[in-house]
């Protein structure tokens, strides 16, 4: 407001070399505070100045002129447009290769801001050259510098696969493996999430991290002290899973379905998500992945998702989950009914219905996992508790698995009778001509007419 921006501007091109080093650092500071000041930074004809003087200062200019960069770039894909088209983005490349790691890394974690935006800075960031010398600094010594190259290359992986293939073939895929068991945790992190980036988007870019040979090593990760490490390592097993049954049975092999559910049992809140999402997708694939989620053990920890997570997005996952590991065959149904599943998911549903759009998307994934397995759950004493609550929408597929079943089975008949379920289903209010009404209708031929009256 006092007017610094106009008074730091003519310090960047002073005599004394500190002197526009201090200028820079104070400069960076300001632009990273907010966007409106990194705007200030913009309008003020500063970047044109930094851009030049990166290629010919010192060591100490060029990492206080990158951070400035770094620190203009990060707010908006709009400010680091305008880094791009000053030109910073060559200089920045060149800065990859100097000698000291220091500026390496005030590089490096200037493109990384700007290509995490969108795929288009992102793609300009690779054209200027940017990959292979990125794939470098991963291998030098300096912690830092690996941390902060990793980071860059799972910035420019993210968008599409057009550019995690160019980060493949640079060579990225086997250094980062091989630093999946290095001590620093900061790094590791760093690592699991460029991995992941490149996995996510399809089949080949999948199998080729996998032949990197990351399992079994990838599941010591679950075990790690550090939160983002275990969630990251979880992310990376999550993103391969998705993709085939081939993967996913890989996988299981490798036993990473125990070590997954082990994980979601040892840790709390939003860590957990990632490898909830994977034990869904893994028994998503076919009966006898789904199988493998069961004999795992993987029930109860989901179980226990619904009950002890707050937040409706991770509670919506495990319900999704449930509903996957459900939806195969009658057996499959029971190992979940058994659980005591079904109340929970029914008494979530109402509780989601009533509110407003934020849970749109809990109370959808919820009535559909619910759906999923009710439609295969011949196991009827974990059904009978459902006549009582549920709402007409999902009363009619819990009926409907009765009139499968009632018919060709006596003893579940006779109990049906005694416990009160027969009474409960007359006083059903059903449309006539309705699906739910036919339910009923065969249920009720399967009593002769004084027992239904």
């Amino acid at each position: 407001n006092s007017g610094v921006m106009s008074l730091l501007r003519p310090l960047l091109l002073d005599v004394v070399p500190t002197i526009q080093q201090t200028a820079a650092l104070a400069l960076g500071r300001l632009a990273n505070y907010n966007d409106a000041l990194a705007e200030a930074v913009v309008k003020g004809n500063i970047l044109p100045h930094l851009v030049c003087s990166l290629s010919e200062q010192n060591r100490f200019y060029k990492k206080a002129a990158a951070f400035v960069l770094r620190a203009v770039g990060k707010h908006s894909p709009q400010l680091a447009q305008a880094i791009v088209q000053c030109g910073a983005l060559e200089t920045l490349v060149i800065c990859l290769e100097d000698f000291d790691p220091g500026v390496k890394e005030a590089a490096s974690w200037a493109l990384g801001y700007i290509a995490r935006h969108n795929s288009e800075l992102s793609q300009a960031v690779v054209d200027a050259g940017a990959v292979p010398l990125l794939v470098l600094c991963i291998q030098e010594p300096e912690i830092a510098l690996k941390r902060i190259a990793a980071s860059t290359l799972s910035d420019i992986s993210k968008h599409s696969p057009e550019l995690a293939q160019t980060v493949v073939d640079a060579g990225a895929i086997a250094h980062l493996a091989q630093m999946i068991l290095n001590p620093d945790a900061k790094l590791k992190r760093q690592v699991l999430s460029a991995l992941s980036q490149i996995a996510k988007h399809s089949v080949d870019l999948a199998e080729l991290v996998v032949e990197a040979e990351i399992f079994p090593v990838v599941l010591t990760c679950l075990k790690d002290s550090d939160e983002y490490v275990k969630k990251n390592g979880a992310t990376l097993i999550r993103e391969i899973a998705k993709h085939t049954p081939e993967l996913s049975q890989l996988i299981v092999n490798a036993g990473g379905v125990a070590a997954v559910i082990d994980c979601i049992g040892s840790c709390r809140g939003t860590v957990r998500l990632p490898g909830i999402m994977m034990l869904g997708y893994v028994a998503a694939h076919s009966e006898n992945l789904s199988m493998a989620v069961i004999v795992s053990k993987g029930i109860p920890p989901l179980c226990a998702c619904l009950i002890e997570e707050h937040e409706d997005h991770i509670k919506a996952a495990a319900a999704w989950a449930l509903g996957q590991v459900g939806r195969h065959t009658p057996e499959h149904a029971r190992a979940v009914a058994v659980a005591n599943v079904l109340p929970t998911l029914l008494a979530m549903y109402m509780d989601t219905r009533s509110s407003e759009d934020l849970q749109m998307k809990a109370s959808i994934f919820t009535k559909k996992a619910l759906k999923n397995i009710l439609q295969k759950c011949t196991y009827l004493p974990a059904l009978e508790p459902l006549l009582h609550d549920a709402p007409p929408n999902i009363m009619k597929h819990i009926v409907g698995q009765f009139s499968k079943v009632l018919p060709h089975d006596g003893k579940a008949r006779r109990l049906f009778v005694t416990t009160g379920g027969l009474k409960k289903v007359q006083e059903i209010k059903a449309e006539p001509g309705s699906l739910l009404q036919e339910y009923i209708n065969t249920i009720n031929n399967c009593y002769p007419e004084e027992i239904v009256r």
